[in-house]
């Protein structure tokens, strides 16, 4: 589940204070992800974020990459937090912890929780009748320790607004990104992915790895596809001339897209669209009519219709909204 873009961009009074509260054995990928989505890009970027560590017992405190982190900030740091990321296999659901984040979350803090980050918000009965995405490793645990969670493991995130939930590290940055469009527009969020050299933003329903092929050979990677899929965004381009270009039937292509990415290729080709002409709405002055035609969206009728399914808002509107 996605949440909806909000009708207007919020205007708070500072940078959104995002505090990640770590642990011993902390693992850094997702941290380290988190703070290259939500830090300082730049004086050409706006900064709308500012980023800091704590920890149940602060100091010096070891990692799975071998060297420790420095961490001086204690619980009290998330008194202050606008999202607070509990990211790891190792954060301990400790009564402190707990009444922390309870009290931050009561606050209306964003809980972003990221592998066995899933047990704090699980804990606290935040996801009681909610769907979550869960590391299909930890399904199980999360399955008998919290019944009343609705477990996914096969989306890589999903987002409730208050709680948001990512089975896996690598899946941090996506989650992040969505964050950023949904509070800052997709503009924004394109040029943070950009400077990040990150690949195209996936989508919450996409699957947190790729089943094995039970027949033939899967291809290694679909980034020349996808590549050559953005390279022609304007032009009108079928599932057979995509099966044309990987060397592959169009039924073939189809099963190993929607494996790899969740989505059938026209789907995916559709939602970058979409995501191009959000960035248009907000950059530019074009006429809805020009954009249509720069997207590959043919004509205005169309990609009013497409937004409207997509979005639950007009192009006009959502201008207005983030312009």
């Amino acid at each position: 589940m996605l949440v909806n873009c909000p009708e207007t961009p919020p205007t708070p009074s500072g940078p959104h204070r995002v505090v990640a509260l770590v642990a011993p054995d902390q693992e850094l990928y997702p941290v380290t992800a988190a703070s290259a989505v939500f830090g300082y890009h730049g004086p050409d970027i706006p900064q709308h974020y500012s980023f800091r560590l704590c920890a149940e017992h602060p100091g010096s405190l070891p990692t799975t990459l071998g060297v420790p982190i420095q961490v001086d900030d204690g619980l009290e740091a998330l008194d202050g937090a606008d999202t607070v990321l509990l990211a790891g296999w190792t954060i301990a659901s400790s009564p402190a912890v707990l009444g922390a984040v309870s009290r931050a979350h009561a606050r209306g803090a964003r809980l972003v929780a990221v592998c066995a980050g899933i047990l704090i918000p699980a804990a606290l009965g935040l996801l009681d009748g909610r769907r979550a995405s869960v590391h299909w490793e930890l399904s199980a645990e999360v399955a008998a320790r919290h019944p009343r969670v609705v477990l996914d493991d096969t989306v890589i995130y999903v987002d409730h607004g208050d709680v948001a939930t990512a089975g896996a590290s690598a899946a941090t940055g996506d989650l992040c990104l969505h964050q950023v469009l949904q509070e800052h527009g997709a503009a924004h969020a394109m040029r943070i992915g950009r400077q990040l050299a990150a690949g195209p933003h996936r989508e919450g329903c996409q699957r947190q790895y790729p089943p094995l092929p039970t027949t033939g050979p899967m291809p290694d990677s679909l980034a020349p596809l996808l590549e050559w899929l953005l390279s022609r965004l304007p032009d009108p381009v079928t599932v057979e001339d995509m099966a044309a270009f990987s060397g592959v039937s169009a039924r073939t292509l189809t099963r190993q897209f929607t494996a790899q990415l969740g989505v059938p290729p026209a789907h995916w080709l559709l939602e970058r669209r979409l995501a191009a002409t959000r960035a248009l709405l907000e950059e530019t002055d074009l006429p809805v009519e020009t954009i249509a035609t720069r997207v590959g969206l043919s004509s205005a009728v169309n990609l009013r219709r497409r937004f409207h399914t997509a979005l639950r808002t007009t192009p006009a509107a959502y201008r207005r909204s983030f312009r």
